[in-house]
């Protein structure tokens, strides 16, 4: 049976997740796409069991009055037909409804319905464009998700599950009291009337406190996560105590919010005992003082006590209920921000898969520009009337004929990285296209068109997974010899097998570390090659991809490169100029424009901006005071 409710709601729904909104009741509906009709029952049963427990008070104060003026000998013959029913409602109605509010709740909804909303989340967010992780810490995202994921659960079925059976019970406490004197409902009315005031007053406060609470968590957790994915820059500039007060200053933050919303708690808990305490002593008052004059039985009275005591208990309970449910919707409220981001790039309606026949590149008097704001405030897109974006490419063309290998040249921030940016269309141009074949690469699917394309770049980042997983990301439907055969290619064969992970898992089994980190930089490297390698994309970019290799190596595998390069159009960016010489073609670029081009020869005898960058050369590599920095 509990296997059967556990199946019952699909954890990883198949559909292409899209844009949640940004409304927060239209955000909440559309993550419970799927799920409502068990949220329904989920209602419907907390609203019957409320609705049973009424009766089952009134059945009580029956009973007293009955038991007041009953013959003992002939009681169950007069009552035996209603204690019949009672007991049909008390020991069968009520544990079916019972047991199948808990069912839904426990085994189709609790574990479910935020798995299934952490999924469509992941999904939307894998999807998203580049910029929106530049602009994050991974580490913050990761706990918006998780975060937004339970408070949604938490506020729909807060919201269907208790709120509804707290206003069922309540109104037919109400009814319940009346039939028996309209008096004796007036403490329960003044009750209501100030603890909704106090709800009114304390939990939209203390909903505001949980949105920051939220926000100071997810940055706490980011600045402690970045310092261990840094901890290798931490510890070569014995940096502790500095990323202990970049820790401290965060969590101090977060501290700072518990503090205010316990006192908040401390003052509302206060104030509900004391009205607590005056609802009791006015219902017992009036109820003995009506019974006095004749007006009601003692069941009456008895109900009526019965039922203070009980939302004495209930009042707590409600309170904590509220204001979590006020904090999740400040969490909710929260993670909208970060996860109801629209894509900056994103797949036409129409969109086909590409196809790769002869690799012929063309950049078509294209422009693109970049806004200065952040990239997850979706009012900032690339727009030149917005007077803030830059243009670092504006009207480029070049045309890279089928199998033909280029180089791209030119100082730190001529535009070269941002080129091969806009090939693998992380970003979209502001004006002119972009072709392979004689397609326009903004109308076929992302995922097709980055298939196509194999890249080895300067900064490589490894997966935490083993070697083999790693290399095999290339092709996964590839057969170990062929994974063996482009790590040997790639010089990475012999190193792998001499490695071992912290649980004993041995060379192409062995974990590499969060992005690589157990790997040296030159072994990183070599295992990023073997991926492009096995991946054999038609076309090929390389990003200063021998940057990370001593000469030795390099030399090993530059026969290998020539492999790899058979065949296949390349683009290749290098400021190690001797690595790109032999190129057929050089681009040589400044603020985004060409400036000269040809080979190297040519370019040599020309005595121009290449010419006088390969002189300024010391030992094969270009001067230019840093790494090529990050455009976009």
């Amino acid at each position: 049976m509990l296997r059967w409710f556990e199946t019952r709601l699909d954890p990883y729904p198949s559909e292409i997740p899209q844009t949640p909104p940004r409304g927060f009741v239209k955000f909440c509906l559309h993550y419970m796409d799927g799920s409502k009709r068990w949220l329904a029952l989920m209602a419907l049963t907390a609203g019957v069991i409320g609705v049973i427990e009424i009766i089952l008070f009134a059945f009580m104060g029956s009973i007293i009055d009955w038991l007041s003026g009953a013959d003992k000998e002939t009681f169950f013959q007069d009552e035996g037909s209603k204690l019949v029913l009672m007991g049909l409602v008390v020991l069968v109605v009520f544990p079916i409804f019972a047991i199948v509010n808990t069912l839904v709740i426990h085994q189709t909804l609790a574990g479910n319905f935020p798995q299934r909303i952490r999924w469509m989340v992941h999904r939307y967010l894998l999807r998203q464009s580049m910029a929106f992780f530049q602009d994050e810490f991974a580490g913050r995202i990761a706990t918006k998700l998780m975060q937004t994921a339970l408070a949604v659960r938490e506020v729909v079925m807060k919201l269907l599950d208790i709120l509804l059976y707290v206003v069922i019970y309540f109104l037919g406490a109400l009814v319940l009291i009346a039939s028996s004197d309209w008096r004796l409902v007036i403490p329960l009315v003044v009750w209501f009337a100030i603890y909704l005031g106090l709800l009114r007053f304390f939990v939209p406060r203390l909903g505001k406190i949980a949105q920051m609470q939220a926000d100071a968590r997810s940055m706490m957790t980011g600045r402690i996560v970045d310092s261990y994915t840094n901890i290798s820059t931490v510890k070569l500039f014995s940096h502790s105590a500095r990323e202990e007060t970049y820790a401290h200053d965060a969590l101090d933050e977060f501290l700072v919010t518990v503090h205010k919303q316990m006192r908040l708690g401390t003052w509302f808990e206060a104030s509900i005992d004391i009205l607590n305490t005056l609802l009791l002593f006015s219902i017992a008052g009036v109820g003995l003082f009506l019974w006095q004059q004749s007006i009601i039985g003692p069941g009456a009275v008895a109900i009526g006590i019965a039922i203070a005591i009980r939302l004495q208990g209930m009042s707590h309970w409600i309170m904590w209920e509220m204001s979590a449910l006020f904090e999740n919707i400040g969490t909710v409220r929260d993670g909208i921000n970060t996860i109801s981001v629209p894509r900056l790039v994103h797949d036409a309606p129409d969109a086909k898969e590409l196809k790769v026949g002869e690799g012929a590149i063309r950049f078509e008097n294209i422009t693109f520009k970049y806004d200065r704001g952040s990239a997850n405030d979706e009012t900032v897109l690339p727009d030149a009337s917005s007077g803030r974006d830059i243009a670092v490419i504006d009207g480029f063309s070049l045309a890279i004929e089928p199998g033909e290998k280029i180089g791209l040249v030119g100082r730190s921030g001529a535009g070269k990285s941002t080129l091969v940016s806009l090939i693998l269309r992380f970003y979209d141009l502001a004006d002119g296209r972009i072709t392979i074949d004689d397609t326009d690469i903004s109308t076929v699917t992302q995922e097709s068109l980055r298939g196509a394309i194999g890249v080895v770049s300067q900064d490589t980042s490894l997966l935490h997974r083993s070697v083999r997983e790693n290399i095999k990301y290339g092709r996964p439907d590839a057969s170990d010899e062929e994974m063996i055969a482009a790590a040997k290619l790639a010089e990475a064969h012999d190193f792998i097998l001499g490695l071992e992970d912290a649980k004993g898992n041995r060379g192409y089994d062995a974990h590499v570390g969060e992005r690589g980190v157990k790997l040296s930089g030159g072994q990183r490297q070599r295992v990023a090659i073997a991926r492009v390698l096995l991946k054999n994309g038609p076309i090929l970019v390389l990003d200063e991809a021998t940057s990370a290799l001593d000469s030795e190596v390099e030399a090993a595998i530059q026969d290998q490169f020539e492999l790899l390069m058979q065949n296949k159009t390349v683009i290749a960016i290098a400021h190690r100029l001797s690595t790109i010489a032999a190129m057929d073609r050089l681009i040589v670029l400044d603020e985004g424009k060409i400036v000269e081009q040809g080979t190297h020869d040519e370019l040599v005898a020309a005595g121009g901006t290449y010419a006088s960058l390969w002189a300024r050369q010391s030992g094969g590599f270009l001067d230019i005071g840093g790494e090529e920095k990050r455009v976009v």
